[in-house]
């Protein structure tokens, strides 16, 4: 069993820590410095922080914060054992690199002709830790750099957290339960964004500059949701004590295929890694690590 509460833990205080230097810095070019932040700048923490003294966007802002600090914290206390090395900051380290792997794959696959043209959407929102990258080329590398700090501070915290003694269950539970969750929270972001678009008439898509982009809400909306499906199924086989490894490959697939490829590649993990069976015996979570 994967040690939810530690990891998140770790992701939560990470991200406030993010939050913090993001706006210090931002307040010191804007103030001190008198001019714009810089994009090799920006690109290191998220976002372009311009309304701060918006009560709703600052909330707003915490919140994404906070939020995939939690998504952070909850896929690296799923994989914590699965990732290479002994020692945790390193784990961080792999974890945020794999996950920009999958940010820069989104770009890719949501952005035709990336980076030489195709769309340009500004600071679009890509999951890798704790990275708002944009479709621009730009901020990729700043982007990479603040995901693999974020790693390493996660991992650093994870050893400062005592951990709490776990029994052993059938492998690849713990990252299923993560893959159904993102998934289900992107499926609904992606449906509601295509039944709004169907209500204000602008389905079915046109070939236009976001044709591709419409058409990826369109499978999400009905290709999405039977890989989340089976993602569930996976995930109380593996409950059971027994292997979720086609329904969770098939499910992931099937999600990575319409876009969501974060919760797709966690559900395909997920299903091999269900095919070892669980130890016998309770053992204690990694502390020190």
């Amino acid at each position: 069993m994967a040690d939810f509460k530690r990891g998140i833990k770790a992701g939560i205080i990470v991200g406030i820590v993010y939050l913090v230097v993001a706006v210090i810095i931002v307040e010191i070019y804007r103030n001190l410095l008198s001019i714009e932040l810089p994009m090799s700048v920006a690109g290191l923490f998220l976002f372009p922080l311009t309304e701060l003294t918006n009560p709703g966007f600052v909330v707003m802002l915490l919140l994404g914060y906070i939020g995939r600090g939690i998504v952070f914290g909850a896929v690296f206390a799923a994989l914590y054992h699965y990732l290479p090395s002994v020692n945790s900051i390193v784990k961080g380290v792999v974890l945020s690199l794999f996950l920009c792997i999958i940010a820069l794959l989104e770009i890719v696959y949501t952005t035709p002709g990336w980076p030489t043209g195709g769309l340009t959407l500004g600071a679009g929102s890509y999951y890798s830790g704790m990275i708002e990258m944009s479709s621009s080329i730009s901020t990729v590398w700043p982007g990479i750099i603040s995901a693999l700090v974020f790693g390493a501070l996660t991992g650093f915290l994870w050893d400062r957290f005592r951990g709490k003694e776990l029994a052993e269950e059938r492998k690849g539970r713990p990252v299923l339960l993560v893959s159904f969750i993102v998934g289900g929270v992107s499926w609904a972001v992606g449906a509601a964004v295509f039944l709004t678009d169907v209500v204000a008439g602008w389905w079915p898509p046109i070939q236009s500059e976001f044709w591709w982009l419409e058409l990826l809400l369109t499978l999400v909306a009905f290709l999405g949701l039977p890989g989340w499906i089976l993602v569930l199924v996976a995930w109380r086989k593996t409950k059971r004590g027994e292997s979720g490894f086609r329904w969770g490959v098939v499910g992931g697939v099937m999600m990575a295929l319409t876009g969501m490829l974060l919760p797709g590649a966690l559900a395909i993990a997920g299903g091999v890694f269900s095919r070892r069976k669980p130890a016998a015996e309770p053992v204690p979570a990694a502390i020190g690590q």
